[in-house]
């Protein structure tokens, strides 16, 4: 029997990101539309904030200890929560601010995986309408420009790579669809993009998090659950949640086998007390380690 437990009830506009630190024993995650990054260890269970200038949409350890690499919606940045210390890494995003960044993750080679999308979230964080179908997907490789690798995505998001390190898969959510690209492990190139996991009637793929047998635990926005996704494509099981928005969702705890999931309390239904808290939910399955951002 799975457990599901609220265990921050931030209200975020739109949770995202949620990132374990196996040496912190802390789950960071952001929210998209108020600018903020979250920390909470999971002993206390005491948040700490930090507000950004802009929106903050995706996040990535690194081998650097205590520091994050942290996409906001026109740059990649390190950054020391500890210490609040910043570091630009010289990125700029073309288009901004009508195009922004959204979801990215590293890969197994400790590249920096990120989609755009076309900005939906204005000056203060207020909604906005977004010109669809002007997402790419980039790789950043550290002191080195923006790779483009696929584009006219609707909104980027789900970043994963198979246990055996072969196979890298991303979704657009407008399309509802989750892709799988062959994957280079020595390279960190891709080949073509191939369906996966497509048509799902349950709302829309959000981020997305592996597990160690290769099983794809996708969020749905709109659709109140996350389904678990078999190597093949097919459905091993839908797990319902509380409230209506399901956005991101990674494992950790001290033996990878909890599941913590933002939820975004915009566009929720009345009943949706809950919407925008952080949960964590108790599996019978293990995930993988964070990848790192190599710093070079």
């Amino acid at each position: 029997m799975l457990e599901l437990e609220c265990i921050a009830p931030t209200g975020d506009i739109c949770g995202e990101a949620a990132t374990f630190s196996a040496e912190e024993n802390c789950i960071y995650w952001t929210d998209i539309n108020r600018f903020l990054l979250h920390r909470m260890p999971l002993d206390t269970r005491a948040v700490t904030s930090h507000i950004f200038d802009e929106p903050v949409v995706a996040l990535s350890l690194t081998d650097r200890p205590g520091w994050l690499l942290v996409a906001l919606g026109s740059t990649l940045i390190l950054f020391n929560p500890a210490t609040a210390a910043r570091e630009d890494l010289g990125v700029t995003l073309d288009g901004w601010p009508d195009v922004r960044f959204n979801d990215g993750r590293s890969d197994p080679l400790g590249n920096f995986w990120v989609g755009t999308m076309g900005n939906n979230v204005g000056r203060d964080g207020e909604a906005k309408e977004f010109a669809q179908d002007r997402g790419t997907l980039y790789r950043y490789r550290a002191g080195q420009n923006l790779e483009p690798f696929d584009d006219g995505i609707g909104i980027s998001n789900t970043f994963c790579w198979a246990p055996d390190g072969q196979t890298f898969y991303f979704g657009d959510t407008l399309a509802n669809e989750i892709r799988a690209y062959p994957f280079d492990p020595e390279t960190g190139d891709i080949g073509d993009r191939q369906p996966h996991f497509s048509g799902f009637d349950r709302g829309l793929p959000d981020g997305s998090a592996i597990d160690a047998e290769g099983y794809i635990w996708n969020c749905r926005y709109f659709g109140g659950c996350i389904v678990r996704v078999s190597p093949d494509g097919g459905i091993d099981r839908v797990i319902d949640m509380p409230v209506r928005n399901i956005t991101t969702c990674c494992f950790g705890g001290p033996d990878l086998s909890t599941l913590f999931i933002t939820t975004a309390s915009a566009e929720k239904n009345p009943t949706d007390r809950l919407a925008g808290s952080l949960f964590a939910l108790r599996t019978d399955t293990r995930g993988l380690p964070e990848n790192r951002f190599r710093t070079g």
